[in-house]
């Protein structure tokens, strides 16, 4: 995959355009606010590379861009080219100290990003100047290339936006650790049905948490713990290649669809499992579709409802049964 658009013309013509005036003034409200709030001080060096999310990009990306310009690596873990460009990246952003700020997406966890910004092919970078997305380059790129890129980002940054970067505190230790958390008093409850999982003993895990549910039906921890031991116990005496075998061969039998939804759920296979619920809320009705959702409902609850394939998992439950 050859890089493409080195040329940085993206941002040229985006700093032509009537907007840019009105970025900057946004820019330089956002930052006499933080400087009101006590903001705009050093960060450490961890701070120059970090891994955004969907739910934290407004506050990560968007906002951070009205100081810093902010660049996005698009990648993910079986995408071999873009193990050899993020070090790169990632020693710039350090080489750089505070010019520009790294932020790295995982599209398999972020999906609806990656949709957003209209990516065809990963590594994609992408920056973030003032909330205005510009293009960089696809594909890997001579390091030489790569600095000539940033250095034309930063410049007009700089000139068009007034962004003039993070000052770098070298020096900056971590954090004091917090205060011990006081025991709440479901602890002991909570710390013996995580003994029980440890032990394999899943029926005692699914009772303590239900004996903590109980009493606090909101506890998110134990809502947590009853769905993955549930899953568990589930999966445990399955026969996996029987359980795809019958899915492959009956794709309209909802029994067969769920059995493999766990399995794929617990083999950390998220979207494949949710697609799979989801297709075969779509294809049935009446009690079967009523089963592919509850079982769905379910293994969001395994991961938990702030993950972002939770979130579009939900969004694709609502098209197909409205």
């Amino acid at each position: 995959m050859q890089p493409r658009n080195m040329s940085m013309s993206g941002v040229v013509d985006l700093a032509a355009v009537k907007a840019a005036g009105e970025a900057k003034a946004k820019a330089e409200q956002t930052r006499a606010e933080a400087a009101r709030q006590g903001g705009g001080g050093a960060v450490p060096p961890s701070a120059l590379v970090i891994d955004v999310d969907e739910a934290g990009f407004e506050r990560d990306v968007l906002q951070r861009s009205a100081e810093v310009p902010v660049v996005l690596d698009f990648w993910a873990e079986w995408c071999e080219p873009c193990k050899q460009l993020s070090p790169v990246l990632e020693r710039l952003a350090l080489e750089y100290n505070g010019r520009f700020v790294l932020a790295k997406v995982d599209v398999e966890a972020n999906q609806m990003l990656m949709q957003q910004f209209g990516i065809q092919g990963i590594p994609a970078v992408f920056a973030v100047v003032a909330g205005q997305a510009l293009p960089l380059f696809q594909g890997l790129a001579p390091e030489p290339q790569i600095r000539e890129t940033l250095d034309q980002l930063i410049q007009v940054g700089e000139q068009r936006f007034g962004l003039t970067g993070l000052t770098v505190d070298a020096d900056a230790g971590e954090p004091a650790a917090a205060p011990a958390p006081v025991a709440g008093p479901y602890d002991a409850a909570l710390e013996a049905a995580v003994d029980a999982l440890d032990a394999g003993d899943l029926g005692g895990a699914i009772q303590a948490y239900k004996n903590v549910l109980s009493d606090d039906p909101g506890n998110s921890e134990a809502k947590l713990g009853l769905a993955q031991a549930e899953l568990l116990s589930r999966v445990r005496e399955m026969d996996p290649q029987k359980v795809r075998q019958d899915a492959a061969d009956r794709p309209d039998d909802v029994r067969s669809q769920i059995a493999a939804a766990d399995l794929d759920l617990a083999g950390g296979h998220v979207q494949d499992a949710f697609g799979r619920l989801v297709e075969a809320v779509r294809r049935t009705a009446g009690e079967d579709r009523d089963a592919a959702r509850l079982r769905l409902l379910e293994l969001f609850e395994v991961i938990g409802p702030d993950d972002p394939r939770v979130t579009a998992a939900r969004t694709a439950l609502a098209r197909v049964l409205f």
